[in-house]
């Protein structure tokens, strides 16, 4: 069994993956890591090395560097996991920040929807191309683990346009109940509760939860966020809590995420709303430089060979989905696919977050029929950019570069027509060549 990494100089990431794969796999494997960057991707090795001695080289670990090397890596693979960051941290991040600030646009995270979500899609959809064509010459059925964002726009357009056989997964599908229980005070339910979770990547909705005896769980949760007993509880969770009272239901994705996916929270001429609701401006350049950091410190520890223990196995759901394939031994997970009528009022091209189990046998996705109708109007909002965005890439016009963005709500809530088209020429022209000509 071969597992290729693309990207796997994203050392923390690739650690953890490969941690999870030499734990819960029911064989030893073959790993491929593929990386463009020769620096990050011996830092990898070093991080990864030591930990296969210790798990008894459960891995045969091979790097593959450059594009030259990049069919090698690919080469009969079963599995390939996808971590891929088109234009990094510097250039790509601050220009995608930068840019929009001078407009007076901010945002949090930038990297799902939006004005910087947009413009990391069309950045990395020429490279996922790329892949997909080497993958069908050396590797046609492997299964395609996307862990990159922005999440429903580059699973979309594998699954619709080059390699159908992907499943988009995130973190935030295992994490929502956790996170709302602890943040009401009830975390002792955590491990107890029955949850059903549909939507799309970053806002999907947690449409039932129960607790051991089937009992509905949300009043209690709902009286329980309006109380002030409780509000140092959810006091960094508050957009969430906020979007649960008036929608009914609550989000997967964090607060600092959630923000920037409507028009309700990040007004230049509402300042309080962002002290309001603690919205962290910026947050994911400053959370790039701490990841840095942490990259620089995981290499120092794994050349003392201070640390070569094994940790426990994470909530990532890759090395499961390869196990339940391997072992024939299905595996219910929230992952990212094309909609297909599995959501009933949602578009059927768009990219949905459902329940989906999985074994040699095959995929198969769970049939949700339609959302509450102010939900599905919420993910409305975000799927046509997201629609708009994919159609740029493939058409390469600069005008559905500017729909895309037109169609965004927190964009079209702060700019004017004129400014979004100025921005995205703005941006255009700073990115380079890191994206195509448009027409």
């Amino acid at each position: 069994m071969k597992i290729t990494f693309m990207g796997a100089g994203s050392s923390v990431f690739v650690r953890n993956i490969m941690n999870d794969c030499m734990q819960l796999l029911p064989e030893k494997f073959e790993a491929a890591l593929y990386d463009i960057d020769g620096k990050r991707l011996n830092e990898s090795l070093r991080i990864v090395s030591p930990l296969n001695q210790a798990t008894g080289t459960r891995a045969e670990i091979t790097a593959y560097c450059g594009t030259e090397r990049r069919k090698a890596a690919l080469a009969g693979a079963d599995y390939v996991i996808n971590a891929v960051q088109v234009g990094g941290y510097k250039p790509a991040t601050v220009i995608d920040f930068k840019i929009p600030k001078k407009y007076m646009l901010r945002q949090t995270i930038g990297d799902t929807v939006g004005v910087g979500g947009i413009f990391r899609a069309l950045r990395t959809i020429p490279v996922l191309d790329e892949f997909a064509a080497d993958m069908d010459e050396v590797c046609p059925d492997a299964l395609f683990l996307n862990y990159v964002n922005p999440m429903a726009i580059l699973t979309g357009y594998l699954q619709r346009y080059a390699h159908p056989r992907t499943l988009g997964l995130c973190h935030s599908v295992q994490t929502c109940a956790a996170d709302l229980l602890d943040g009401v005070d009830m975390g002792e339910h955590k491990n107890e509760c029955d949850t059903l979770i549909a939507g799309i990547n970053h806002m999907a909705w947690l449409l039932k939860i129960t607790d051991a005896k089937g009992v509905d769980m949300y009043p209690e949760i709902k009286r329980r966020s309006l109380s002030p007993e409780y509000k140092n509880f959810h006091k960094n969770d508050l957009v969430r809590h906020k979007l649960m009272r008036e929608f009914g239901y609550y989000v997967t994705e964090s607060s600092e995420h959630n923000a920037e996916y409507s028009p309700f929270f990040i007004k230049p001429d509402y300042p309080n709303l962002i002290r309001k609701y603690a919205i962290p401006l910026d947050e994911y350049p400053r959370r790039c430089r701490r990841q840095i950091s942490e990259w620089k410190r995981e290499s120092r520890r794994s050349s003392s060979k201070r640390q070569t223990e094994p940790k426990p196995a994470s909530k990532e759901y890759a090395a499961r989905i390869i196990g339940a394939v391997e072992k024939n031994d299905a595996f219910k997970f929230g992952a990212s696919v094309i909609n297909n009528g599995l959501i009933a009022n949602l578009p059927k091209e768009a990219c949905v977050e459902v329940p989906v189990e999985i074994d040699a046998k095959g995929i198969r996705p769970q049939y949700i029929g339609p959302l509450p109708l102010q939900l599905a109007a919420m993910n409305a909002s975000n799927i046509y950019p997201q629609l708009l965005a994919i159609e740029a890439a493939r058409a390469k016009r600069r005008e559905l570069i500017y729909q895309a963005c037109f169609t965004d709500p927190h964009t079209a809530a702060v700019l004017s027509l004129d400014d979004i088209k100025s921005m995205c020429d703005d941006l255009i022209d700073a990115h380079g060549g890191y994206l195509p000509k448009y027409k």
